[in-house]
């Protein structure tokens, strides 16, 4: 009898184990289809996303440290296509461009959350989320006033669904108004949420947006840090609230790698393929980051908060946009490296 119930007990658990080996092999086989140089961001990211819906949330965890690593290694890999002074200009020419932007989103986005009656946690998470660079920034600010569970849910579930729509959306609007990949490029580092995205869809819009983007975003998330030491103080955190300063170390390795590119000036034949493996990587983080989703994160979202992050996004991307199409010299162009 005791081998017999041994027998039985075991059978469900070799089932699951088999099952959940199909499950990672199909990932991988869906990873290797979606994150190759043939393949789209947006495709990657809908894969990912219909993987994770239809039974493969039990790689929503593994999935969510492996694009956030993904995106950090990408980000770095670029600084060894820019030269310091090319930095330097770069982000001195978009520095009005970026503090404009970031604080009209967060004024805009506070009075937003007010006029809807949101409550101040949730709507502080989705202001700095819009704001700044989506997910990375809604957990920095999290942790800084420590967020509930469910405000951090609200806020990442109405991003991530804006950020999958905007990266359909964004090239199609671009190319309609025949924007020039440097002005998309402008455009999608601001309007878009998440570095990963950001990448993505300038890379499948073409020409040198990719750098432009990149660039333009990462003078948004050195943002993260003064918003985390200020948003305790907003939402009336006392001494029970978990104090941070969170740093984007990432940017640091950007930076480094820029250094070992102005150092030796040889490496400019790699740029192309730099940008290239790099642009594999943001389509991997992409299909990852779809991995992360799942129908509980859905139903959180309610239609207040989906509603601040929805008319935030549109203000922030509309008025971006006017400013980048209407200007007759934008700001924050960046001088790339030619590539083979």
């Amino acid at each position: 009898m005791g081998d017999v119930s041994r027998s039985t007990n075991d059978a469900p658990t070799s089932s699951a184990v088999e099952v959940s080996r199909w499950r990672a092999a199909l990932v991988l086989l869906a990873l290797v289809a979606v994150a190759g140089p043939w393949g789209r961001a947006d495709v990657a990211l809908v894969v990912g996303i219909v993987l994770a819906l239809t039974g493969a949330a039990e790689f929503l965890r593994f999935a969510r440290t492996v694009s956030k690593w993904l995106i950090q290694i990408c980000v770095v890999l670029l600084g060894l296509r820019l030269d310091l002074s090319m930095l330097r200009d770069s982000v001195i020419d978009g520095l009005g461009l970026a503090v404009g932007t970031v604080v009209g989103a967060i004024v805009a986005g506070l009075l937003l959350g007010r006029a809807l009656r949101i409550g101040r946690e949730t709507s502080t998470l989705i202001t700095c989320g819009t704001a700044i660079c989506g997910g990375s920034a809604i957990v920095a600010v999290g942790g800084a006033i420590g967020a509930s569970a469910s405000a951090m849910a609200v806020a990442i579930g109405a991003i991530f669904v804006l950020n999958a729509i905007g990266l359909w959306l964004l090239p199609m609007i671009g190319h309609a108004l025949e924007l020039t990949d440097v002005q998309f490029g402008q455009w999608a580092g601001v309007a878009l949420h998440d570095i990963a995205s950001v990448g993505g869809a300038a890379k499948s819009y073409g020409g040198t947006g990719f750098d432009v983007a990149t660039v333009v975003k990462l003078t948004r998330v050195v943002w993260i840090t003064p918003l985390a030491l200020l948003a305790p103080w907003f939402v009336g955190v006392g001494s029970s609230g978990r104090r941070r300063s969170p740093f984007p170390w990432f940017i640091l390795g950007f930076l480094l790698a820029s250094m070992v590119r102005t150092a030796f000036p040889s490496m400019v034949g790699w740029g192309g393929v730099i940008a290239a493996v790099s642009g594999v990587g943001f389509q991997a983080a992409l299909f990852m980051i779809g991995l992360g989703i799942s129908w509980p994160m859905i139903r959180t979202v309610g239609w207040r908060a989906f509603a601040q992050a929805t008319v935030l996004w549109v203000l922030l991307a509309g008025a971006t946009l006017a400013l980048i199409d209407w200007s007759p010299s934008p700001a924050g162009s960046v001088r790339l490296l030619p590539t083979p």
